[in-house]
């Protein structure tokens, strides 16, 4: 059996070198290598491997070698992150923290925002809505400029009292000729769980669930 193409080997090279798994890769990386050896051992003494050919696939198996090598580097860079992340975030248990966010925590009747108004609002529709997206308290007050606390007690529009539970507020403010005014919202609460399954840390606040990412204070 003679075997004095090219072909075949590089095309699995330049598989291995679009490889997505570390599994698929050395399975690639291992048929790359039986078919140079199997190519040098057949190949014909009248019609050798062109040195250049040859040079290539050299290059190639470096090349895939190489990519190897930086998979299992970045794997491992992987897991150090993660678990100093990890560890990171535990650290916040027990701390009081403020995040950016519109979702606060209904809880025996009161639920808080921290509002952070640029400039006096004459006028501010606030609507606090809930898991559903369905409307449960609208009112429409001035607000003065700077950081400021809202509460709600609980009641809805009609007069009655709303379950305990995660509720989302929104604002949209003006001032007194009339311009929009973007006012940012932003819970405060004490940390009694973190969540490491997913991609990011997410912080427990009394069953209110915040992404360490959203963090911008923490007292203790």
């Amino acid at each position: 059996m003679a075997i004095t193409s090219t072909a075949a080997t590089s095309t699995t090279a330049q598989a291995i070198a679009s490889g997505t798994t570390q599994g698929t890769l050395a399975q690639n990386f291992e048929t790359f290598l039986g078919l140079l050896t199997t190519q040098l051992k057949n190949q014909s003494p009248l019609d050798p491997l062109d040195t250049n050919q040859f040079t290539q696939q050299l290059v190639q198996f470096a090349s895939v070698e190489q990519q190897l090598k930086s998979n299992d580097t970045l794997t491992a860079l992987l897991t150090a992150s993660k678990a100093s992340t990890a560890t990171g975030a535990l650290g916040f248990m027990g701390a009081t923290v403020t995040a950016d966010g519109a979702k606060a925590r209904l809880a025996s009747g009161s639920a808080t925002w921290r509002l952070d108004v640029p400039r006096t609002a004459a006028s501010a529709a606030i609507t606090i809505t809930d898991k559903t997206g369905a409307t449960v308290k609208t009112e429409t007050r001035s607000l003065a400029a700077g950081t400021q606390d809202y509460t709600w007690n609980g009641r809805t529009t009609s007069g009655a009292t709303a379950p305990d539970g995660e509720y989302t507020v929104t604002i949209q403010a003006r001032d007194a000729t009339g311009q929009a005014i973007t006012v940012k919202t932003e819970v405060t609460g004490v940390v009694d769980g973190v969540d490491l399954t997913g991609p990011e840390p997410v912080l427990s606040l009394g069953g209110l669930t915040i992404p360490v990412s959203k963090v911008k204070t923490i007292k203790r």
